[in-house]
């Protein structure tokens, strides 16, 4: 999986509410469309968006399909959310300058 594939998915305000209320429940085109109150074709176009990134799947009942969000999309979410907090938290701040390595020693850019 790709972080940023998943990000640019959810970067859409819509497209990520949509995936917040598929992680209460299973939705169909026609639930979210009311819930979200966006038009069938419009939430049809995010449910691509969001099926192409591997965030959701559906599941057909009849003539209706009914999404949940990936399981493991949401595990590599959460793994890749939860690196980041623990590199910020070994974050030293206290540093007053940069390690950057193109300044070299005692010249001040």
């Amino acid at each position: 999986m790709e972080l940023e594939r998943l990000l640019k998915a959810l970067g859409e305000p819509m497209r990520l509410k949509i995936f917040q209320c598929l992680l209460e429940r299973k939705h169909c085109v026609r639930s979210l469309s009311r819930k979200l109150g966006v038009s069938e074709s419009a939430i049809s176009q995010h449910m691509r968006v969001l099926k192409e990134a591997g965030l959701v799947y559906g599941e057909k009942y009849g003539y209706h399909t009914h999404y949940l969000p990936r399981q493991e999309a949401v595990v590599f979410l959460a793994e890749q959310f939860c690196g980041m907090e623990s590199r910020s938290a070994a974050l030293d701040r206290e540093r007053t300058v940069c390690q950057c390595e193109f300044r070299k020693e005692g010249n001040n850019l």
